[in-house]
């Protein structure tokens, strides 16, 4: 007995212990690269045998899909604890009030004693960021081997960038250039705004883009392109990187993300500032931004003290060396700027000549707008659309506009009390006309409970997945949701639907989704039904053949996508390559031009869409008696009088339905349009109403008035399918 109960007290002992030391766990968002991931986490797994019972979960997101992801999540009052990432992020996140003010939570006077004074982010008076590390600037790159001695102005620059400008084999076709950079993007255009005396805004958070300074930084970067030559037509981030990686171009303007992959891809590179300008005597001053943490203001009270153990950890110096030692970006420590991980790195050295020139990132929210404001018009100017005066005046009209929507917040209407009467009246008249259902399902109920005991997890998914979010953006549709009441939104009625119909371009965008939505499934429907009749017939290796053609749809899209965004590249493209090495015809410049742009987001998506109607229309053909062909071969029925007479008819009931499908995810196909063109370039050209809502959102969250386009979708679609199937009498039994 006495054995007995020491054994029940031991394993009452043992379960308390256990309990005492369950982990805690903490999710950590950050958009690290690959290089500084690997970093990461190794310092996590030192940070695990050091405090084992608080486990960290580091969750990798692309940047807008962080911001995105981190700002739905917290609105639901979930989300990670610790977020990483640019000090951009912070004004929209303090605005809307996801992010937790910091400065009860850490010593900030040996914060500011041990770290640069860039590293404290503040805002509106708070403390919602502390930075681990510097940079996330631009920087000249040059590869030794092609460039021994890096330019120091913007004219030894053009000079070796023509140089090494070169058609090393002689087919006609640059195989080296001297500069590459993902010049299509604002981002990448600012140092050489700055280099001409210009910015983005003044102190009130106004844009600036109006300009002189502008209007010459413009016609500079054009320059570099098509009177210099030392640069490639279309040239996005990842050519440039590629291009540079693969030893095909001289010097790279990129950010300290970016140049641990070139050494670690054998290249011998030099870091150093972008040279100076040598119209105005200016540095182009890039943009310098920290990189940190913030901490989500849904968090536990019980998780707070182990977030702040690991965001000390994080933010040490031991922690700062390590990483600044494997990645090469600049710590935010002070003491480690005369550590030897610094002072003998002649490429930390190059970034920190940079930064010494460089401003700080603007982290209020209108920045967002300018950015979306400079991209079309930028984009247009490189197209040849606009000339820098009217692209800078454009620039500055688009960035008041939306920065005006940006921050609008829209009043209740006077007759928002009659929708509430009006939604509740509807709810009453419900509830009594299937007052007999309610009171037979009661029933039911009582009699067979288990049935509906099973029925339960999927009637619950089918709540939370569908009812759920669909009245909830019916809602949101009908609210003045945005950046500055992103938590204590209300109900103000119909204003947004009329943002809707009265947005400019808004009808255009509608007529190229009509036009988008009808020629892809056009084509998917015809290759379709015809790849399903050849496949229908005996043919040798039919199956491989099958499981070729069914290949696009089975790859996934974000792969067939960008693999189709290369194939485009003017220079580079396998595209013109057939255009121009074996038909002898000019190169079509894809990306760059609005029509073909959109051409090419067609092609990729009907490469997309025909194996799905094949797939239909062959199980379609199988389900066909033989018998009705052999009685029209008796009857002496050609092959057209069959597949008018026969095939097509009892095809109807089987292809109408896809059809249906086929049109609602066309029309709401976002991956095609924002992955081939790049979210809509050149000029914002390309989009369609979908990927117009997603920018609205996400953008410049305007999330009442995204929701309610999207509800215009819905109703559009939903009044199609309808049609539709009344007029091919889809749901009709075919004898």
């Amino acid at each position: 007995m006495r054995r007995l109960l020491l054994a029940v007290l031991i394993s009452v002992s043992l379960v308390r212990v256990s309990a005492a030391v369950e982990p805690v766990e903490i999710t950590l968002w950050h958009q690290l690269n690959y290089s500084e991931r690997i970093v990461l986490a190794e310092q996590l797994e030192r940070f695990n045998r050091m405090y084992p019972w608080i486990k960290v979960t580091a969750i990798y997101r692309e940047t807008e899909q962080l911001r995105a992801g981190f700002m739905n999540s917290a609105l639901g009052g979930s989300g990670p604890e610790l977020v990483h990432g640019p000090s951009d992020q912070i004004g929209p996140f303090a605005t809307m009030g996801i992010i937790k003010p910091m400065e009860a939570l850490l010593d900030t006077s040996a914060l500011k004693r041990r770290l640069d004074p860039q590293a404290l982010v503040w805002y509106q008076g708070h403390l919602y960021q502390v930075a681990d590390r510097l940079g996330n600037h631009l920087c000249l790159i040059y590869n030794k081997a092609l460039v021994p001695d890096p330019p120091r102005n913007s004219d030894e620059m053009i000079r070796i960038g023509q140089a090494n400008t070169l058609d090393l084999d002689g087919d006609g076709r640059t195989d080296r250039f001297g500069l590459v950079w993902n010049f299509t993007e604002p981002y990448f255009f600012v140092p050489f705004l700055s280099g001409f005396g210009g910015w983005l805004m003044d102190a009130n958070s106004h844009p600036t883009l109006n300009t002189e300074a502008n209007r010459r930084a413009l016609q500079f970067v054009k320059d570099l392109r098509d009177k210099y030559k030392i640069t490639p037509q279309n040239c996005d981030y990842e050519l440039a990187h590629n291009l540079f990686m693969e030893g095909k171009a001289a010097m790279i303007i990129n950010g300290d993300w970016s140049w641990q992959s070139y050494i670690d891809a054998g290249l011998d590179i030099g870091v150093t500032r972008i040279p100076k300008i040598v119209a105005t005597g200016l540095w182009p001053a890039p943009i310098v931004s920290p990189r940190g943490f913030s901490v989500n203001v849904n968090i536990k009270k019980d998780k707070l003290e182990p977030t702040l153990i690991l965001l000390r950890f994080l933010l040490s110096d031991d922690t700062q060396r390590t990483m600044a030692a494997g990645t090469g970006i600049m710590p935010s420590s002070k003491r480690l700027r005369r550590d030897p991980v610094i002072t003998d790195n002649p490429i930390m050295r190059g970034s920190l000549y940079q930064i010494q020139v460089a401003r700080p990132m603007p982290i209020v929210p209108e920045l967002r707008a300018i950015w979306d404001s400079m991209r079309p018009h930028y984009q247009a100017l490189l197209g040849g659309a606009e000339t820098p005066a009217q692209a800078a005046q454009r620039m500055q009209e688009d960035s008041e506009r939306k920065i005006q929507e940006m921050n609008e917040i829209i009043p209740p209407a006077p007759y928002v009390p009659v929708i509430y009467v009006l939604v509740a009246a509807l709810v009453l008249y419900l509830v009594w006309k299937l007052r007999h259902a309610f009171f037979d399902f009661g029933r039911d109920l009582r009699n067979r409970p288990f049935v509906y005991w099973m029925l339960l997890p999927a009637f619950i998914v089918i709540a939370a997945v569908v009812f759920y979010p669909f009245l909830y953006n019916v809602v949101l549709s009908l609210s003045n949701m945005g950046l500055r009441n992103f938590r204590d939104w209300n109900v103000v009625g119909f204003q947004n639907y009329g943002k809707v119909f009265f947005e400019p371009g808004f009808y255009s965008i509608l007529l190229k989704t009509i036009i988008w939505t009808v020629v892809n499934v056009f084509f998917h429907v015809t290759i379709g039904v015809m790849l399903a009749l050849l496949l229908n017939r005996a043919l040798p290796g039919r199956g491989i053949i099958r499981m070729i053609l069914i290949l696009p749809w089975a790859v996934p899209q974000y792969i067939t996508a960008l693999t189709w965004r290369g194939m485009f590249n003017q220079e580079y493209g396998a595209i013109n390559l057939i255009i121009g090495r074996y038909l002898h015809m000019p190169l079509v410049n894809w990306l760059g031009s609005p029509t073909e742009a959109f051409i090419a987001c067609i092609l990729t998506n009907v490469w997309l869409g025909f194996p799905f109607m094949m797939i239909v229309a062959l199980g379609g053909l199988q389900s066909i008696p033989n018998q009705l062909y052999e009685a029209a071969d008796i009857d002496g029925a050609n092959w057209l009088t069959k597949l008018r007479r026969i095939t097509i008819p009892l095809l109807r009931p089987v292809m109408a339905p896809a059809v249906v499908l086929g049109m609602v995810w066309t029309f709401n196909n976002l991956n095609v349009i924002w992955l081939v063109s790049n979210a809509g370039e050149p000029s914002d050209k390309t989009h369609i109403l979908v990927s117009f809502v997603y920018k609205s959102a996400f953008n410049l969250y305007r999330y009442g008035y995204a929701a309610a386009m999207s509800m215009v979708i819905f109703l559009i679609l939903l009044a199609f399918s309808i049609v539709f199937m009344r007029r091919t009498k889809a749901t009709e039994a075919v004898y």
